[in-house]
């Protein structure tokens, strides 16, 4: 094997920790979060320790200054035990990058030491009721204002789909200073206990039980305007320069849940006993397992590829994200599915692990623009050339 298509000894590290963390902090207790719907805080604690809530942060500004390959090899390992813990990182990761990438000097120094250790934790706030897919199209307003008790921002709308919405400390929010549809959106932080900022009853779902989700409601909610990332109008190309990354942590998170759920596959078919034999020796399971194995691989080594590309900054970054999102979630719920399958009845127990890969899995291929989306990205950069 060349160089090239090696992980140095630094990943090869980063992903042993990560792996090891996951074993000893998440495989245990991935399938009573999602029994009781836990958001388990403390494991951020103890993920903020390694490093895990500034993974791509500056090392200046107290993060450990990793490529976006290192990221996926993080988010991979720790989906093995539980995508939903794993993804969520990765939107604390992204909010937290956002900060330090985009921010000025004074806003980087309040907020980016608590979120690094992720002693606070933070949320990424862009989808409405009414804009999903077209981000853009976003309704909630911050309409800057001057009074007695200083210089503000004045927010209404609603968000919508927000991980951790009503538990996290901090909402990194796109919101309407502007007529201008993408070009007067901006970026605010949010601080929980904002007069104004409430939060919707936590939404019942399929899967992600281990990471709430609700909508966050802005009502003449004052927000300093010293809160500001960047400059106003900026906020929509912030929003999507952190998608890119985003897909490809979602991608990296399906990786992982598929590769738990092969390996789980493996090992129960050749313990299950059918017509007097393990089921691994019948050719359909070898051809189920072969196949599911090398999907698995393929997408791995595309997410891989985009992943340099992004920290490369290569031209096109944004399609090789958008076709390593879409192959890597398509993949690992059809890997995941084919699991299922072979473990027939007992596939569907929630006494094995399958099902909740299944429904957790599921969700990937809409999160981070959905997977149509992601074709049409990549439809459109081809025609471009």
């Amino acid at each position: 094997m060349t160089d090239q298509f090696q992980l140095t000894d630094d990943q090869l590290a980063i992903q042993d920790m990560a792996r090891k963390f996951t074993a000893d902090r998440i495989t245990p207790f991935a399938a009573e979060w999602d029994e009781k719907s836990h958001y388990p805080v403390d494991v951020w604690k103890a993920a903020g320790e390694l490093g895990f809530g500034a993974i791509y942060v500056a090392e200046e500004s107290g993060g450990i200054g990793l490529g976006r390959l290192e990221a996926a090899l993080i988010m991979e390992a720790m989906a093995y035990g539980c995508p939903a813990t794993s993804a969520y990182v990765s939107i604390h990761n992204m909010a937290t990058w956002m900060i330090d990438r985009f921010g000025s000097a004074e806003i980087k120094a309040r907020f980016l030491p608590s979120l690094v250790s992720m002693e606070k934790i933070a949320s990424y706030c862009l989808t409405e009721p009414g804009s999903g897919s077209d981000a853009a199209a976003l309704k909630a307003t911050a309409k800057r204002a001057k009074d007695s008790g200083g210089d503000h921002y004045v927010l209404n709308g609603t968000k919508q789909f927000i991980s951790g919405a009503g538990y996290n400390d901090i909402y990194v929010c796109m919101v309407r200073t502007g007529e201008e549809k993408s070009k007067g959106i901006s970026c605010l932080v949010v601080e929980k206990d904002t007069p104004g900022l409430s939060f919707g009853a936590p939404e019942k779902k399929l899967g992600w039980n281990a990471s709430p989700t609700a909508q966050v409601i802005f009502e003449d909610c004052r927000v300093p305007v010293e809160n500001l990332v960047g400059a106003e109008g900026d906020g929509f190309r912030f929003a999507m320069a952190g998608l890119d990354g985003g897909r490809l942590n979602i991608g990296a998170c399906s990786l992982g849940g598929a590769q738990r759920c092969l390996d789980e596959a493996i090992a129960y078919t050749k313990d299950r006993q059918q017509f007097g034999q393990p089921i691994a020796d019948f050719q359909n399971t070898q051809f189920t397992l072969a196949d599911m194995a090398t999907d698995l691989e393929a997408s791995r080594a595309l997410l891989y590829l985009a992943a340099a590309k992004v920290t490369a900054n290569a031209p096109d970054k944004s399609r090789f994200s958008a076709m390593a999102k879409r192959l890597a979630t398509d993949n690992g719920s059809k890997i995941v599915n084919d699991a299922l399958q072979l473990f027939g009845g007992y596939g569907y127990l929630r006494d094995y692990p399958i099902e909740r890969f299944w429904r957790d899995l599921r969700v990937h291929s809409i999160l981070e623009g959905t997977n149509q989306v992601m074709r049409m990205i990549v439809g459109r950069d081809l025609l471009r050339q």
